[in-house]
Parts: C-alpha cells; sequence; structure tokens
C-alpha cells in the first residue's frame, strides 16, 4: 500500500521514459546531491567550532545525519510503495560503500594513515555503536514477524539504541577513560579561530536549505530507482545497494575527502562512521513506512549478505582505529585496503546473483 501523502509531494513517474533519460535523471541526482556535500562541509566545520561540539559530534549527528537524508528519503518512499528490497538495500548498502569511502580518504592523506592521524575516543564508540545496531537488524530478520501497529519491536530498539548511544559517545568524549598517544602525525581537533564573517543565525539557515535540497533530490531519485529497476531488468538489491546506495552516499564521499583537505580529519572519520550509525535507522524508518508487516522479513537473503559484510568492514576499520598503524603501503592502509576488497567482493556476489 503507498503512502498518499508521498504520492501528491511527487507524483512523478519516470518509468515510461527512454533508458537514456532515466539514466540522464540518475545522474543529475548524484551530482546534485555531490555538490550539496561539498558546501555542507565548510557549513559544519563551522558550526562545530563556534557551537562548541566539536568536530567528532558535529561529523557524525550534523554531517552525518544531513547526508544521509537524500538515502533516507529513497528508502523510506520505497517502502511505502511496497518495494522493501529496495528500501533496505539501499540502506545497508549506503553503510557499506561509505566505509569504502573512508578507505578512499585515506588515500588522499599522504602524510600517515587516516587512523593515525585523527585520533578519537568518539570515533571508537560510534563505531561500536554501529556494529551493534546491526547486529539489532540481523536479530529482526530472525525472530518472529510480530508487529505492533505494523512496527516491529526491533525498530524502537535501532531508534532508543541509536539515541542511548551518542549519550555514551557524547560521555565518553566529555570523561575519557582512554587517551590515544600522541605522535608527529596526530592531528587534534582545534577549533579555527572565528573569523566573523558569517553570523551562527545564517550558518544554521544555510544548513537547514543544503539539508531540504538533499531531502527532495532523494525523493526523485527514489522514482529514478524504481524506473531503472523495471527498465534495465536488474533487481531491486542490484539497483539499492549499487546505484541509490552509491548516489545517495556521494556526500560522504566528497566531505570525507574536502574535510581531509582542509585538516578536518577527525571530522572526516567522524562524518563517515556516524552517519553509518544514523543510516541504520533506514532499517526503522523504512519498517514504520512499510505497512504489509515486518520489512526485516520482507528483504531478501541477498540484503542479509551486505549486513554481515558490513560488520566485517566495519570491525576492521575498528581494528585500524585501535591499532594506529602509521604507515601505508601505496598510499594506502591494510585496513584500508582490505574493506576495499571487502566492498568489491559484495558487489559481486550481489551483480553475480542477479
Amino acid at each position: 500500500m503507498s503512502d498518499p501523502l508521498l504520492e501528491s509531494a511527487l507524483p512523478f513517474d519516470f518509468t515510461a521514459l527512454p533508458l537514456p533519460v532515466v539514466l540522464g535523471l540518475f545522474v543529475l541526482c548524484a551530482l546534485i546531491i555531490g555538490t550539496i556535500g561539498t558546501w555542507l562541509t565548510g557549513v559544519v566545520d563551522q558550526l562545530a567550532d563556534r557551537t562548541g561540539l566539536g568536530e567528532a559530534i558535529a561529523g557524525s549527528v550534523m554531517l552525518g545525519a544531513v547526508t544521509s537524508l537524500a538515502g533516507i528519503m529513497v528508502s523510506v518512499a520505497a517502502a511505502a510503495r511496497d518495494q522493501p528490497a529496495l528500501a533496505m538495500s539501499n540502506a545497508l548498502g549506503g553503510i557499506a560503500v561509505q566505509t569504502a569511502f573512508l578507505a578512499l580518504a585515506d588515500i588522499t592523506y599522504r602524510r600517515a594513515n587516516l587512523e593515525h592521524a585523527a585520533p578519537s575516543i568518539g570515533n571508537l564508540m560510534q563505531s561500536a555503536l554501529l556494529i551493534c545496531l546491526l547486529a539489532l537488524l540481523l536479530i529482526g530478520a530472525w525472530t518472529p514477524p510480530f508487529t505492533v501497529f505494523g512496527i516491529h519491536p526491533v525498530t524502537p530498539l535501532l531508534l532508543g539504541g541509536y539515541v542511548y548511544g551518542l549519550i555514551k559517545v557524547r560521555g565518553a568524549q566529555n570523561d575519557p577513560m582512554w587517551r590515544p598517544k600522541k605522535t608527529r602525525e596526530t592531528f587534534e581537533d582545534v577549533p579555527a579561530e572565528d573569523d566573523g564573517k558569517r553570523s551562527l543565525t545564517s550558518l544554521w539557515l544555510r544548513f537547514l536549505l543544503l539539508a531540504a535540497v538533499l531531502g527532495i533530490t532523494g525523493l526523485v531519485l527514489e522514482r529514478v530507482a524504481s524506473a531503472l529497476t523495471l527498465q534495465t531488468g536488474l533487481s531491486a538489491t542490484a539497483v539499492g545497494a549499487l546505484l541509490t546506495a552509491v548516489a545517495t552516499s556521494l556526500p560522504e564521499l566528497v566531505t570525507s575527502i574536502a574535510a581531509v583537505r582542509r585538516g578536518a580529519l577527525t571530522l572526516a572519520i567522524s562524518g563517515i562512521i556516524g552517519g553509518n550509525a544514523f543510516d541504520t535507522l533506514f532499517a526503522a524508518t523504512s519498517d514504520i513506512a512499510y505497512r504489509k508487516g515486518s520489512i526485516y522479513h520482507a528483504m531478501p537473503d541477498s540484503i542479509l549478505l551486505w549486513t554481515a559484510i558490513t560488520l566485517l568492514m566495519t570491525g576492521i576499520l575498528l581494528m585500524g582505529l585501535i591499532r594506529r598503524e602509521r604507515h601505508n603501503w601505496g598510499g594506502i592502509g591494510f585496513e584500508s585496503g582490505i574493506v576495499l576488497a571487502l566492498y568489491g567482493l559484495g558487489a559481486a556476489l550481489t551483480l553475480g546473483s542477479g
């Protein structure tokens, strides 16, 4: 059953358009999302300093959540239109590709491994939180398909667990019981001097405007993805995990590389990891929008594969953040290389299964 509000808000149907036109719309949406992501980095970096939140919290809550708006719109709209495979594959595929993007950002930082240069208890805590939330998704798929008003019990656990995790992340940053060893390559999160060029109000207004554009573009992209599924013959899982997930995750790639070049290394990592933790809520909101029962039981097994691969990628990244290997080989760290290889494996298995 489709959502009348979504249908009235976005009545376009792209399925009748020729495939080249649909592909052009897909590329246009991706370009808009990527461009907005570039602008958002500078705004959030300034807000992190002006509000005193710091790069780790600003990166996870503000940058991570807002750059995920396009993706959450795709998943919710797909779930409301009875496309659970597209909704969940977009969510979990997005987490996987964003983790791979962090490895690409590592390549752009030539001085040392990114995991070594930007140590943060907040990033360690958020990595552990992401693992817990992904595990809840697996539990949801294997528990009985019991729902209350069409919502599975795992959904409020995901929402509550995310909020509780953020509180613990904030607490760990305010009163850390663990501190990284400082080296010559360690880059500390030090607020930049206030240049006074933009007022705090103007920064917030620009932040909200960019967020609104991302959300609207995400709604359009969901319709484009549905048309691609019909016209290309690809499965909804393949379109969601490998096309819309990549397109809606472009802000994370752009913002992480832009943050590295700005010297905001902690922001680069927390934007990805925090965004990934937020992206698990795609599943929760999709379950609420999906009116035929539990969305965790409507998604195909191929999506569970992406969950497992993402768990493995996050675990390896977490070990890299703890180990803090200083040197890299050929411009990429050992953990980053494994993360990219795992993403390639997931893509190959998804395409191989149709």
